[in-house]
């Protein structure tokens, strides 16, 4: 379950501060979007959303290039730091968020398990990326890294 109390938070620090947002997501499938976008007046914060994903979409929409993902994967702290860069640099948001991760119940691996999830916060200052691993289903994976991108842009917001 989406956190309200926090989206609501995160949404009225974003219209205060009169900063935008733009996100790049893979295995949240745009729950960010859909999310930040059932506030009313999100026009005012909310610049545009890229589901990226299959790698195909992060070459093509972002510009991620195919060697990153060669080299690292898709599900990796590289391919998450080049995501959010791209769609903040693209859209000319003051913000760039994004996720790749495995949401399950199929396609981890020993190396990378089904609820790793990286998440990439993006400003013209700098890109922090951090690693996750959750458990539970597909639907509370991809809750549960929606959830963790509204707190980061809230600690972000509020520095």
């Amino acid at each position: 379950m989406i956190d309200e109390k926090l989206l609501d938070v995160v949404s009225a620090e974003l219209k205060k501060q009169k900063l935008t947002v733009a996100t790049a997501e893979s295995c949240t499938g745009g729950l960010i979007a859909h999310s930040l976008t059932n506030i009313p007046g999100s026009s005012e914060y909310f610049e545009r959303g890229v589901v990226s994903y299959s790698n195909k979409a992060k070459i093509d929409l972002l510009d991620v290039s195919e060697k990153l993902i060669k080299e690292h994967g898709a599900v990796s702290e590289q391919v998450a730091k080049a995501m959010a860069e791209a769609v903040r640099e693209k859209s000319k948001a003051d913000i760039g968020v994004s996720t790749t991760g495995i949401a399950g119940p199929s396609g981890g691996t020993e190396e990378k398990p089904v609820g790793l999830v990286y998440i990439a916060v993006s400003t013209s200052k700098d890109t922090k990326v951090k690693r996750f691993q959750f458990t539970g289903n597909r639907l509370q994976n991809k809750e549960r890294t929606c959830n963790t991108v509204l707190w980061m842009l809230f600690d972000h917001l509020k520095k």
